[in-house]
């Protein structure tokens, strides 16, 4: 990311024109924000590029996020400057595009703008040919000269220069730029060994990035990586691995003790610009905040660490308190961290004065000394503003100020809601309300399994109720899935943006995920066959592994750099396409016994194979998937009701393995008609024992031990197949 990526602003561009552009027709946030700038922008459509066609004008691309607040900044200085945007509008046609929206486009040119000036980040800004090959390109621009960058102005009349008097040296540029896409982003690297010891020098590699003081990988600026993360959980568990559980632990709990973690409403914030996790950048994602969730309870399932179902807990209550509709199901997208331009996160932060004015004398005591709360703050833009990280324990700060610890407790308890009640009256961050089909499954995973570990009913229901709306309104039932479930404010798109191979990859583990948890077989039948129609649609036969965009797509409709194959590797931010998909393959052919699934799942994985170490700290997800294909399926299925089946489930949840599937089911669902193939196979065919309120019973690959009807057996049996 470019170190001009900052904190998000939530307003929206100021009006300066009296007549709207053509993005007044779009439904995105992003680009209904600027829809208002005397820019006369276009969204990403046939309609841009047979107009830079026709004019014989190159095209200028600005993608960015409304979280994004360089964007925001460039919007204000460049693109609503009347001066500017009259020279843009007279030598070049302009594209707005919302990364958020379409990642396909994004990433291709987030891969270009790299190739050229060797960095990316939003906002992008790209200068194209009139067909949409890239000949130069940057991330902001500053309106002047300054920050050891050209002024936008320059920029613009130089480009533009460039398209007139030296228009072969640019398509010759472009051509070499999208040839440098095409093969940075269809990655080949068959001839590697599908085995442990690749998974092994994967997680040796994230551990040597592992910073033992402050926990988290690298130095400043500093990314959460849950797939790293959940990656060492794993080889914890798995391998007893003290090194790997040490730094899954440190990390964890150094997050959950900076400034990047919301100390009062709960939440992380997008990543901390310090070692140490204090200062963050106050935007909140959505798939952050689900994966980071899910590593919570992994750590908490394998390492027993109350504090780590602390924080998952604080997590879901912010998620379901700001980031959901409650009513139809469905988690936002994100949450800006700022107000306007001038303001630097000062919703999320205090000066020593504002929290003793919110706070009682005793309070104060407790709460300034826990959050670290002084004259000097953390802020550049303000010194004097705090940002609430923990750098004493409570029991020290008990200590200190000579009082129990039980009393401690109670004070900070009452702290905290004094300072989120007068937070809370405060003017609110925007908060994008578009529901993305790819990150609400990733929330309804992180709910299904937070849910099942934690014992948390409206956790599961309500992600059920999110799943159930995605499988309406963004699914028809066959090969058709939308990237969009809804936008704010039920706004109509003019088109629907078709659902790439996250969207398809994630919805099937959330298919999955949502019949683990209900034994309904329709999520079941749902999983095959999206399944199905992601291997149509995204699986490249003849060359291998997955495209991230859909394969029967006619070439002529592909524009610009969208006629680049991608195939996703790497986790940026979110789990990769590849691996993700793999995973959901592989969980499939456990439940179903279709061979053919594991087989592309092992092709998939295999065509990255002889590569795939050198990315380390982002090919989490890809040992995680490479785990799942190596080692024997462990399922559990728990069968029965009341306290002694719940007492088995959770005995049966304890301890993250990427191989193990807990089925919870009740006698009347084990007939071949409600269950998957292959456990209709093993299960139907298990006498169940006379008598039992409940029962477990554990197969390894088709191998099934005989029923267990108590607790004790059950953990016995366990720690002897996993």
């Amino acid at each position: 990311m470019t170190s001009h990526e900052s904190a998000p602003v939530s307003g929206h561009a100021t009006t300066h024109a009296s007549v709207a552009n053509l993005l007044d027709q779009s439904a995105s946030s992003y680009l209904r924000s600027a829809r208002y700038q005397p820019v006369h922008w276009h969204p990403w459509g046939e309609e841009a590029f047979a107009r830079a066609q026709a004019e014989d004008k190159p095209i200028l691309l600005d993608i960015g996020a409304v979280w994004c607040h360089w964007c925001h900044v460039m919007d204000r200085e460049s693109y609503e400057n009347e001066e500017l945007a009259a020279i843009l509008n007279e030598h070049f046609v302009a594209i707005k595009v919302d990364r958020d929206e379409r990642p396909d486009v994004d990433a291709r040119y987030q891969s270009a703008v790299s190739a050229i000036s060797g960095q990316g980040g939003w906002p992008l800004t790209a200068f194209l040919t009139s067909v949409g090959k890239p000949f130069f390109g940057g991330t902001y621009f500053p309106a002047d000269n300054r920050y050891g960058r050209p002024g936008f102005k320059r920029v613009l009349l130089t480009m533009a220069q460039v398209w007139r008097e030296r228009r072969e040296e640019a398509l010759e540029s472009a051509a070499s730029v999208m040839a440098a896409v095409e093969q940075n982003e269809s990655f080949s690297g068959r001839g590697g060994q599908l085995n442990l010891a690749l998974v092994e020098k994967i997680s040796t590699s994230i551990l040597k990035q592992f910073d033992a003081r402050n926990g988290g990988f690298g130095s400043q600026p500093k990314f959460p990586h849950p797939g790293a993360i959940d990656l060492l959980i794993e080889v914890a568990t798995r391998t007893g691995s003290q090194e790997a559980q040490d730094a899954a632990v440190l990390t964890l709990t150094k997050m959950s003790q900076g400034g990047v973690y919301d100390q009062l409403a709960g939440g992380f914030h997008r990543y901390s610009v310090d070692e140490r996790w204090v200062v963050p950048h106050f935007e909140k994602m959505l798939y952050d905040n689900t994966e980071l969730l899910r590593n919570y309870v992994h750590a908490y399932q394998s390492f027993v660490k109350p504090e780590f179902a602390h924080v998952a807990g604080e997590m879901i209550r912010w998620l379901d308190a700001t980031m959901t509709d409650r009513d139809r199901g469905g988690f936002y997208a994100s949450q800006d961290a700022d107000i306007d331009l001038d303001d630097d996160g000062d919703y999320f932060t205090w000066t020593k004065a504002e929290a003793q004015a919110v706070l009682t004398p005793d309070e104060w005591a407790v709460a300034g000394r826990y959050w670290d709360i002084g004259d000097l703050g953390d802020m550049h833009h303000n010194p004097q503003k705090n940002v609430l990280h923990i750098r004493f324990s409570v029991r020290d700060v008990a200590k200190e100020a000579g009082i129990l610890l039980e009393e401690a407790v109670t004070l900070l308890s009452s702290a905290r809601g004094r300072l989120l009640e007068v937070r809370n009256a405060r003017p609110t961050p925007f908060i994008d309300r578009t529901l993305y089909t790819s990150w609400n499954a990733m929330a309804v995973t992180a709910y299904l399994e937070a849910a099942r570990v934690l014992r948390l009913d409206a956790a599961r229901d309500f992600a059920l109720k999110t799943l159930d709306r995605m499988l309406v309104q963004a699914w028809d039932g066959g090969s058709e899935l939308a990237h969009v479930i809804a936008y704010p404010d039920d706004q109509s798109p003019a088109s629907r943006v078709a659902g790439n191979l996250d969207d398809f990859a994630f919805t099937v583990h959330a298919c999955v995920d949502a019949w683990l948890s209900t034994g309904k077989i329709a999520y079941y039948r749902s999983a095959m066959t999206l399944a199905t129609a992601m291997i149509d649609r995204f699986f490249d036969r003849a060359a291998g592994a997955f495209v991230d965009t859909p394969l029967d797509a006619p070439e002529d409709g592909k524009l610009g750099a969208l006629t680049a194959r991608r195939k996703p590797l790497q986790d940026a931010p979110t789990p990769a396409g590849n691996p993700t998909a793999a995973a959901a393959l592989l969980r499939l052919e456990a439940l179903s016994g279709r061979q053919d699934f594991r087989d592309i799942a092992e092709d998939t994985l295999g065509s990255f194979a002889g590569i795939v170490e050198h990315f380390g700290l982002y090919a989490g997800t890809y040992a995680l998937a490479l785990d799942r294909l190596l080692l024997e399926p462990i399922q559990v299925v728990v069968v029965g009701r009341g306290a002694e089946a719940s007492r088995l489930e959770a005995l049966a949840t304890a301890r993250f393995a990427v191989n193990k599937t807990v089925i919870r089911l009740q006698s009347r669902q084990i007939t071949a008609e409600t269950l998957p193939e292959a456990l209709a196979e093993t299960l139907t065919q298990v006498p169940q024992p006379e008598g039992a309120a409940a029962w477990a019973l554990i197969c390894r690959g088709r191998t099934c031990m005989a029923p267990i009807t108590s607790s004790e057996l059950l953990l016995d049996a366990l720690e002897a197949a996993v």
